[in-house]
């Protein structure tokens, strides 16, 4: 049987968008498959395998499987192309919460829930300060957890382009104190309104844009009063704005982008 995908990306961050709404896939997605069609030289080639299905409560459910098949909470990248694709305000169920998107002059923005930064909301293998945790790994030390739908762990360091992410962020994302995994961003602050950040991303690795991460570094320099409540993160796919509101929620704005679409035969890839 063939289905149909959509081929979508946010800052370079990039998605393949199966819309099993109205026709359910032909089989259950498992991992192995996420994982074929993902693969960039044998399948077709994405960071994340989205698909959308229907949902009582929301406008769809949104299910997020990373480059290696492994389903993951949230990735707001993916929910902003999400929105553009939907192309009206729109509440999307994911396992890591609801989400709320509306559509600006060539922008979506994303409202995400509340952050979570308890120890055990992260989650950690144990209690510790999460404003500055007292853990190091090379030149990397004392990480800001965020919880944004997701985990992160974020570095402050004076040149974030210098940092061997590619060495220590596998590391660091299977390390033992973190059970579920974690993100890895490393960021520089450049001015209260400005911050560069880089992102090792759990399951796919340095990726160009990473909008969950953007949130939670942006969260995090806001926890250390680094920053004001509204900030624009340079990533290397380019800018989001991100500003965390005094009621608790966050909102992340950026572009979306539709590059095409084609069809490829299950079986091919079950």
């Amino acid at each position: 049987m063939r289905v149909e995908f959509i081929k979508m990306h946010g800052l370079g961050n990039d998605f393949i968008v199966l819309d099993a709404r109205e026709n359910a896939l032909p089989a259950a997605l498992t991992n192995e498959t996420a994982r074929a069609l993902a693969d960039r030289h044998t399948g077709i080639g994405c960071d994340q395998l989205i698909v959308l299905e229907p949902s009582d409560s929301a406008t769809c459910r949104m299910r997020i499987y990373n480059h290696d098949g492994g389903e993951v909470e949230a990735c707001g990248n993916a929910t902003r192309a999400v929105g553009l694709l939907l192309g009206e305000p729109a509440r999307i169920a994911t396992s890591g919460g609801m989400l709320e998107t509306t559509l600006g002059d060539g922008v979506v923005s994303v409202e995400l829930e509340t952050p979570r930064c308890e120890w055990e909301q992260i989650p950690l293998a144990y209690a510790m300060d999460t404003l500055a945790m007292p853990l190091g790994w090379g030149e990397l030390e004392q990480p800001v957890a965020v919880n944004v739908g997701n985990p992160h762990a974020i570095f402050f360091v004076d040149d974030c382009d210098a940092v061997p992410l590619d060495q220590l962020g596998p590391e660091i994302e299977h390390d033992a104190v973190f059970p579920e995994r974690v993100n890895v961003n490393v960021a520089t602050v450049v001015d209260r309104q400005t911050i560069r950040l880089r992102v090792w991303e759990r399951g796919v690795g340095q990726t160009r844009a990473c909008g969950t991460g953007a949130c939670a570094t942006a969260v995090a320099a806001m926890r250390r009063k680094l920053v004001d409540r509204e900030v624009t993160v340079h990533l290397p796919g380019g800018p989001l704005t991100i500003a965390w509101r005094e009621d608790g929620g966050i909102t992340m704005t950026g572009g979306a982008t539709e590059s095409f679409r084609g069809s490829f035969e299950w079986d091919d890839f079950a």
